[in-house]
């Protein structure tokens, strides 16, 4: 089910992964772009491989996502060279003004680092 559109319009969200050395929780706040037609959120790291949070999802992909007061839960992975790859880069990039529909990429939104969470059922 796709993310509550009132949701998905917010600008940011934090990310709450597991530390991959303390196994305490570790909060970054981000930006973020929803599927509308399913339930996966994207994300991109422009620190790529070098950010925490990213090494922290390799180890454990178990992260919850808080927009607006809302908490959720998913699994994370890296979706570089996966076939959704695109369509995370235009819509985060496009959410932020790093990309209009039939231009390129630009800076950020080309070189960044992909990620999708799949969102858990609602409980």
């Amino acid at each position: 089910m796709p993310l509550d559109p009132g949701l998905a319009t917010q600008q940011l969200c934090h990310l709450v992964t597991v530390g991959r050395h303390t196994a305490r929780p570790h909060t970054v706040e981000m930006w973020f772009a929803a599927d509308p037609q399913s339930d996966r959120l994207y994300l991109l790291a422009g620190g790529r491989d070098d950010s925490d949070w990213v090494l922290n999802v390799r180890a454990n992909p178990s992260v919850r996502i808080r927009i607006s007061g809302q908490t959720l839960s998913g699994r994370a992975h890296v979706i570089e060279g996966e076939p959704d790859e695109l369509r995370a880069r235009h819509l985060v990039g496009g959410k932020y003004g790093y990309w209009t529909e039939g231009t390129p990429l630009s800076g950020w939104a080309r070189d960044s680092l992909p990620l999708a969470i799949d969102l858990d059922p609602p409980a």
